[in-house]
């Protein structure tokens, strides 16, 4: 199953973009490596919640009712609507954003979040999700992740925006992967997920584990235990999920390739990270 839309910039903090036309044709970024191989295809099977949320936390069921700390830095449209999730599912979520705590009370309301500064986010956290834009990556704290969990997820939802947001980031523009340059600027592993999606999805296109029709998103990264971690959690939102390879491989899915902003099952995505040409589009260079 195939839906191919265009994902809007809509969110302060971040939510996927394209200048194309939605019917129009699909680049993809430059290449970090030299191998032009297909992702393999490995849909997570582990215990989903069902389509919907609920208000405030709920014991989950995932592995056994475990309930994770969970740190959401960025509250735009991709970093509330995963705050709404998880808390739906029971998890501890912190949320920040750049404008501090005090202007989080309404989402803490709806979701029972916790809203905190961005230097607390992480602490203790067993995931933490960056979803602010890419130029603000570097303005992070200093030691953001020393007090969170041992073997913390990372997760790294940012896209390149060098003409509509971000200027000119020279590393990225000689080849580096956009998640590299963020593991770079924060020294330590990330786990891209969540660049492509539309960021309502996450709520009204959640469906059960096995349910007919559910959608996957890719997720890349080189730290096999941290990419688990982030595929089953991505299973409990309700997504199947696509192994896209390592940090050096998630070209693959930044924008304007195939696979960014389309809604497919496993199988779809597969192909579509298959199927991405190496060059950058002029669209998305400074």
């Amino acid at each position: 199953m195939r839906q191919r839309r265009t994902p809007r910039d809509s969110a302060p903090d971040h939510t996927p973009h394209r200048t194309t036309h939605p019917t129009g044709s699909h680049t993809a970024p430059h290449p970090t490596t030299d191998t032009a191989r297909a992702a393999p295809h490995h849909a997570a099977r582990h215990h989903a919640a069902p389509h919907g949320t609920t208000q405030h936390r709920t014991r989950n069921t995932r592995n056994g009712g475990h309930i994770m700390k969970i740190g959401i830095i960025g509250a735009g449209h991709i970093g509330g609507n995963l705050t709404r999730r998880l808390t739906a599912l029971g998890h501890d979520v912190s949320v920040a954003n750049s404008r501090g705590p005090h202007t989080l009370g309404d989402l803490a309301e709806e979701t029972g979040a916790t809203p905190v500064p961005v230097a607390d986010a992480a602490r203790g956290a067993e995931v933490v999700v960056i979803t602010i834009p890419v130029k603000a990556v570097p303005d992070l704290p200093s030691g953001l992740l020393d007090g969170a969990a041992p073997g913390v997820a990372v997760i790294d939802t940012g896209n390149y925006y060098p003409r509509e947001r971000d200027g000119r980031i020279d590393a990225i523009e000689d080849g580096l992967t956009e998640s590299r340059w963020t593991e770079q600027q924060i020294g330590h592993p990330v786990i891209k997920a969540f660049n492509g999606i539309y960021a309502h999805n996450i709520i009204d296109a959640a469906r059960p584990q096995g349910a007919s029709g559910r959608f996957a998103l890719p997720v890349a990264g080189d730290d096999e235990a941290a990419k688990r971690v982030v595929r089953e959690l991505i299973d409990e939102i309700g997504f199947d999920t696509v192994d896209a390879g390592g940090i050096d491989d998630s070209w693959r899915q930044q924008p304007d390739t195939p696979v960014y902003g389309l809604s497919a099952d496993a199988d779809g995505i597969a192909k579509a990270l298959a199927a991405a040409p190496r060059e950058r589009p002029a669209a998305f260079r400074a």
